[in-house]
Order: structure tokens, then C-alpha cells, then sequence
């Protein structure tokens, strides 16, 4: 019998209840009881959604307040000494770590938090020490919580991260130099004592996921793999089967890592991203494991074609019979919506095109079905089959006048008028900027004011002049707030954005949009993605009333923001039948246009943000990667590349390891970088040196996903330390991020030491 699997379940429930509860909690508004409460209200509906829909195997510990990884170090209790000597309760620490504390006498900054292979969703990484030792926590969660499952009734499959992935994704803290997989040996036996301690509460099998087997290993890394799966296979019946599970790329490349896994029950793979792995992944498999077939998608919102998954799947069936076969998720579905049903306003066509998590359940229940007696669910079948059918011969897919201006473009259309140094020659006397400079990175604190005038405004409860008038009014505070603070390049703050890519999206041809589908992207931070369909265009100005007013009013240059078409190709839900360079083009020519549009209306500093870039990057070196290079520098440059010499040209990046793609960082040809660093370690910075990058850069300076205030001498240190990588010349001093999700106490606070910082160091530097 075919049986079904989901590897993982969305955390924040139907209207963002989790993020609802943890932001009260922050704030001191509700207690830790409520909030626990409130947790096991959320995993008990999850569990029965899944049930309901007829999923077989029902994950557990999925689940978390902030981050999984995050609650796999306080599990393996690997919490650096500066957050245990606090004496915080257990959910302080933990929330500590995820987001920096500061009250109460307190004062620590959080940990590194990056992106989590190639999606949007961000971890928190192992910070470890020298002397670092591993023990398993009182009461752990993956025991506790499938206790819980199992006393309300549903027999559930813990989901742990597994312990080469564990310390592949981890780090030496600052002032160490261990690295991570040394660690093995002293992690393996806490894994022993936490997979016994699930097998006595009941457990028959685990997930344990090693998602970095999709990776080009080093070799110390994949030999890691064979010494810590012995010593599992070793204890026997004292601990859960286990089924290995992979995501997000292919894994022939790793096969002889394999027999380590000799002994485990089974093998999932991802035939979403990499259907063509199936039939080597069949040949690798034991003669009695089973393999965890990914084929309902964890990643993107379109309805599961039937019919080629059940090709899959029969090929799959043919090959070890049914009794060896799950049918899965692709991954976690923590990278979907909740659910399709709460979507009142898409248009009634589209609607049957889309699959949230809670419809994804149910696909994969029905495959489970469908590949062993195809007529038990036709109806099912025939409803797919017929969207499927709608949606190729939909109108909305194809716009020739789109097509026809994509075939125009040609390569000189990418590059600026002149070489670097001659443009900004121009651009230095034309903005009259000081050594050291300083700005912010877009936005400004989306007040609650902000969100309920913007509300009232969506439901025609205020008109669009006293919508605008409002914004208006923001759009001063904000100035007023940096010429108070002595900044050097002014944002307008961005008050009439609701998010970085849905903003832009929802002034393109080619969207779509939800009102509910809200998808965590860290901590209690959710976005809701925007949905293309069709080919894209813009049809008027999206940015220039703002930024041209904000110009109007201000002392000095006005920086123009748009977010760069990578970034909005990639935090939206792409199309699947169109290539996703041919859609990343279309973005940046419409960006261009709003591009030329900012210049002509007096403004010279136009940010185009690419933080998606580096999570676009394909996990493995070689042909894919190099081609996503090419059309991704392509279209940021095409985006940029029709103004004027003297219009400097920013660019934003989040996360400073670019060093194995930093060509294609050069290639963009941006006048200035920032980039997120804040929590990196400066000496990343040495690529700017090995690379004689010419141009300026803005290592940021302090952490804004965290509500800390760091002292001056904080921002001293930090700029010391750049300054041991970087040319005075090239230094712009700018916060990591966008200030949109902090309070205007904290970010007047950050800024003033911010400002006083690099006064210190014009004044030091101007008296050399």
C-alpha cells in the first residue's frame, strides 16, 4: 500500500496567530503560559488538517516559536556562554538568541541569522566555541511534543535536523577557530540519547534531515557522514527506523555517501527540482528501504499536475513495488500559505490554478490514492485535469507587446555610458557628498498609524487625497527625523510600501494578489508574496509622486528606491511554464523605465535592492550556476544602466558570503553596495582587497532585526574593522537593512550613534 508524507507543516496558522502571540509576548502583553497555550492550540490544528486530509505520516517538532535550527541549539544545548550566564528563563534565551534582548539589565545581541539554502526563509546558525560540548536538554522538545501529538491522537514522525547538516550549517563563534565538523564525535552520542528517548515514548520512525547532500561537500564533510550513521544503525531496535531526508537539489553527486545510510528505513528525495535523479536515486537504494518520492511541490502555490506525478510515481511503484513507495512533499511546506481557503478575492479563474499548504496536504493524500486505484478518486483527477487545461489556454499567460520589447533588447543596453571612475568624478561634485557618508537603506518604522490609514484607504473608507495627504505628512516626519540626525543621503521612508516586492507587484501587469497568504520569512516576520501569471509590464510610474515630493522638501540628495527585478522575481511566486530568466527580464524592463522616470524628476541616487540575489544562486558550482549569473547581472544592469553619469546607482545585498560569486557582484556595476554584515565577521571583507574592487561599499554597521540599541563605541569598533579592509574613500556607513519592523525610539537611537560614529572618524581622517 502507497502511503503519503508531509516532511513538514507552516507554523503561524491560518491568520498569522503564532507571529500574533510572540509579538504580545515581546511586548509584555500576554505570559509565557498564554503564549505556550496558544502554541499547542496551533500544532494540535495542524496535525488534524494533515489527519482529516488522510495524510499517513503526520510530521512532528516541525514546529517552532522562531527558527527549527534555533531549536536545535538550545535542544543539543549549544548556547554560547554570553546568553546562559543571563540567567534568562529557557524561552528568553531562546528568543534572545533569535532576536537580541535588551532589558532588564540584559544587553546581548542576537546570533547570526542567514538564508536557508536557496529560499527565503532565514535560520539561525550554530555559533560554536572551542571547547564546546554538546548534552540534551531537559525535556526535549521532540519528545515532549510528539507525547503530546500521540495523547491527542495522532501518531506522528519526529522531524530533527540531522547532525552533519547540524554542524555543516554551523560556524566558529568570534575568538574561535573550531570547525564545525570536528564537533561530530561529541554531538552523535546526544543524538543516540535523543533518538532512545523517542523510541521509548513510542516513536517508530524519524525524519532526520540532511539537506546538505544537495551541496558539493568537502571531503571532511562527507566523510562525516558514514561515522555518524554507524554509530546510529549500531544501538539497533533501541531507536526509530529513520528515513533520510533531502531537499532542494539532487544528490547523484553524493551517492558514495550513501551506504552510510545503509541501514535506515528509507530515502526521500525532491522530484520538483530534480525529477531527473529518480531512476539513479531507484539503483542506489537497498533491497528493503523505501523511497520518500517529493513530488507535491514545498516551495511554490500552483496546483500539482495529477497526471505527471503519477508518471513519476508509477515509475517509482514499477521499480519496488507499492509497499516502498511514500508519496511526499517535496520539502517543509513552511515556504507556502496556510491555506487557498482563506483567498476571497482572486479572480475565480486563477483561484483554480493555486495550492496552498493545507490543499497540498490533500494532493498528496489523493497521488497516495490515485497511483494504486485511479478510479477511487476521478472526480479528483478530472477537476485537476481540467485546470491544468484552463490555465495553459488562459489569456492572461501571454502578452505580445511584452514578447516584441523583450526582442528588441540589445547588448548595449546593459551598460553604463562610461567606465566608474569618470562617472563618479561627476557624480562626486553633483552631490557634494563627505568622506564617510552616511544613509539609511530605504524604509522607516511601518507604525501602526501607517497600517491602519492604509487600511482604511484599501476599503474606500478615506479617499486617495487624504490617503495621499497622510503619506505626505509621513514623508516629512521622516525628513525631519534626518536632518535632525545629520544623515548625509535621505530616504523617504517608504510609508505608503506594504512590502519590498507586493508594492511594485501590485503596479505591474502580470500578478496576481492574496489577502491572506502570509509565509514566514524569520522569527514572527511574515511576507505575503505576490503571484505571477502572466508576462509582465509596467504601465505607469510606480515610485516618482513619493520620491519626487520627498525631493521637494528636502536638504539633501533624495535617494530613489526601487527593489531590483531578482529580488522580485524571487519573492514572488514565479510561473512554472516560463523560464525564470525570461521573467527576471521582464521585471528589469520595467524597472528601467521607472529608473529613467526617478532622474527625470530630480532625483540622482537610486537604490535598485537585489537581497534575493545571492539566494537565487544555485547550490552547486557549474553550468547552472554560471547561466543564473549571466541573466541575473543581465537584468540588474538592464534595469540601471539608462541613466545619466552623474545618477549614482546603489544596490543593496543581504549577507556578506558572496566571495565564491563576487565577479558577478563586480559585473553589476553599481556605484555603491550596502550589504548585510552587521553580524559576519569583518574579515569577509578581505574579498574587497583580494578583488581590487573599485568602487564604494556599505558594510552594515549594526543589526536592525534586532530591537538592541548598540553604543557608539559599538559602531567605532565595527567601523575600525572595515577600515583595516577598506580605502576611507570607498566607506559608507549605513545600518544592515531597512528599518521598517523597529520602533522609532530604537532607530533614532541607532542612527545618533550611527552619525556620531562616522563624524569621529571624517574628523580623524580629515586631520591626516
Amino acid at each position: 500500500m502507497v502511503q503519503s508524507s508531509v516532511l513538514g507543516f507552516p507554523r503561524m496558522g491560518v491568520l498569522r496567530d503564532l507571529k500574533k502571540a510572540n509579538e504580545a509576548y515581546w511586548a509584555d502583553k500576554i505570559t509565557q503560559d498564554a503564549l505556550l497555550a496558544e502554541a499547542k492550540r496551533l500544532r494540535l490544528a495542524h496535525w488534524k488538517i494533515q489527519k482529516d486530509a488522510g495524510v499517513d505520516i503526520i510530521p512532528s517538532n516541525d514546529f517552532a516559536f522562531y527558527d527549527h535550527v534555533l531549536d536545535h541549539i538550545q535542544l543539543f544545548n549549544a548556547v554560547p556562554e554570553r546568553y546562559t550566564s543571563q540567567k534568562l528563563s529557557p524561552l528568553d534565551e531562546y528568543f534572545a538568541m533569535g532576536r537580541g534582548h535588551q532589558k532588564g539589565g540584559v544587553d546581548v545581541p542576537a546570533l547570526e541569522m542567514v538564508k536557508w539554502f536557496d529560499s527565503n526563509y532565514h535560520y539561525v546558525k550554530p555559533t560554536l566555541q572551542d571547547n564546546q560540548t554538546f548534552s540534551l536538554a531537559k525535556d526535549p522538545k521532540p519528545v515532549r511534543e510528539f507525547l503530546e501529538a500521540k495523547e491527542a491522537g495522532f501518531q506522528t514522525r519526529p522531524v530533527l535536523v540531522g547532525p552533519v547538516t547540524f554542524l555543516a550549517l554551523g560556524k566558529a563563534d568570534r575568538g574561535s577557530s573550531v570547525n564545525p565538523i570536528t564537533l561530530l564525535d561529541k554531538l552523535v552520542p546526544v543524538y543516540i540519547e535523543l533518538l532512545k528517548a523517542l523510541k521509548a515514548a513510542g516513536a517508530e520512525s524519524v525524519q532526520i534531515d540532511e539537506p546538505v547532500l544537495v551541496f558539493d561537500l568537502s571531503p571532511e564533510v562527507k566523510n562525516a557522514f558514514k561515522p555518524a550513521y554507524e554509530a546510529i544503525a549500531a544501538q539497533g531496535s533501541a531507536v526509530p527506523s529513520l528515513v533520510v531526508a533531502t531537499y532542494f537539489g539532487d544528490i547523484v553527486h553524493n551517492f558514495d555517501v550513501l551506504p552510510a545510510f545503509a541501514k535506515a528505513q528509507g530515502l526521500h528525495v525532491d522530484l520538483v527540482r530534480n525529477p531527473e535523479q529518480l531512476e539513479p536515486v531507484l539503483k542506489q537504494l537497498g533491497p528493503n528501504q523505501i523511497l520518500s518520492a517529493g513530488v507535491v511541490d514545498g516551495r511554490n502555490i500552483w496546483k500539482n499536475n495529477f497526471q505527471k506525478s503519477l508518471a513519476v510515481l508509477q515509475t517509482a511503484i514499477k521499480a519496488l513495488g507499492p509497499e516502498r513507495v511514500i508519496v511526499a512533499t517535496s520539502s517543509s511546506l513552511i515556504h507556502t500559505p496556510h491555506t487557498l481557503a482563506s483567498e476571497k478575492k482572486l479572480p475565480a479563474d486563477v483561484y483554480e490554478w493555486f495550492s496552498f499548504a493545507s490543499e497540498k496536504v490533500k494532493e498528496v493524500a489523493i497521488l497516495a490514492k490515485a497511483v494504486v486505484d485511479a478510479e477511487s478518486v476521478r472526480a479528483e483527477l478530472d477537476a485537476n485535469a481540467a485546470a491544468m487545461k484552463a490555465r495553459a489556454e488562459s489569456t492572461r499567460t501571454n502578452d505580445p507587446k511584452v514578447k516584441e520589447r523583450q526582442a528588441q533588447v540589445t547588448e548595449e543596453m546593459h551598460n553604463r555610458k562610461t567606465a566608474f571612475d569618470s562617472r563618479y568624478a561627476q557624480q562626486k561634485t553633483h552631490l557634494k557628498l563627505p568622506l564617510f557618508p552616511t544613509t539609511t537603506i530605504g524604509s522607516f518604522p511601518q507604525t501602526s498609524e501607517i497600517r491602519v490609514q492604509r487600511n482604511k484607504f484599501t476599503k474606500g473608507e478615506i479617499n486617495e487625497q487624504q490617503y495621499d495627504d497622510f503619506i505626505k505628512k509621513e514623508i516629512d516626519y521622516a525628513i525631519q527625523i534626518q536632518d535632525e540626525l545629520g544623515l548625509d543621503v535621505y530616504v523617504h521612508g517608504e510609508p505608503e510600501r506594504n512590502d519590498m516586492v507586493q508594492y511594485f507587484g501590485e503596479r505591474l501587469q502580470g500578478y496576481v494578489f492574496t489577502t491572506h497568504a502570509w509565509v514566514q520569512s524569520y522569527g514572527s516576520r511574515c511576507v505575503r508574496p505576490p503571484i505571477i501569471v502572466g508576462d509582465i509590464s509596467r504601465p505607469a510610474p510606480m515610485t516618482v509622486k513619493e520620491s519626487k515630493y520627498a525631493a521637494s522638501v528636502s536638504k539633501k540628495p533624495m535617494k530613489g528606491m526601487l527593489t531590483g527585478p531578482v529580488t522580485c522575481l524571487r519573492w514572488s511566486f514565479p510561473r512554472d511554464d516560463v523560464h525564470q530568466s525570461i521573467q527576471c527580464q521582464q521585471l528589469a524592463l520595467g524597472l528601467r523605465d521607472e529608473v529613467v522616470d526617478l532622474e527625470k524628476n530630480g532625483i540622482f541616487v537610486i537604490q535598485v535592492d537585489e537581497p534575493a540575489l545571492r539566494e537565487g544562486l544555485p547550490l552547486r558550482k557549474g553550468s547552472e550556476r554560471d547561466a543564473y549569473l549571466k541573466w541575473a547581472v543581465d537584468s540588474f544592469k538592464l534595469a540601471t544602466a539608462g541613466v545619466e553619469d552623474s545618477t549614482q546607482i546603489h544596490s543593496h545585498f543581504c549577507y556578506s558570503e558572496f566571495q565564491d560569486f563576487f565577479h558577478a557582484i563586480a559585473a553589476l556595476d553599481a556605484d555603491v553596495l550596502s550589504i548585510e554584515n552587521s553580524k559576519s565577521d569583518a574579515k569577509l571583507l578581505k574579498v574587497f582587497i583580494d578583488e581590487a574592487y573599485p568602487r564604494h561599499i556599505g558594510p552594515g554597521v549594526y543589526d536592525i532585526h534586532s530591537p538592541r540599541v548598540p553604543v557608539e563605541a559599538e559602531f567605532k569598533q565595527r567601523i575600525q574593522e572595515m577600515l583595516e579592509f577598506l580605502r576611507p574613500e570607498q566607506l559608507w556607513i549605513n545600518p544592515d537593512c531597512g528599518l521598517k519592523t523597529r520602533k522609532w525610539d530604537e532607530v533614532k537611537g541607532a542612527l545618533t550613534h550611527m552619525v556620531n560614529a562616522a563624524k569621529y572618524f571624517r574628523e580623524q581622517y580629515s586631520k591626516a
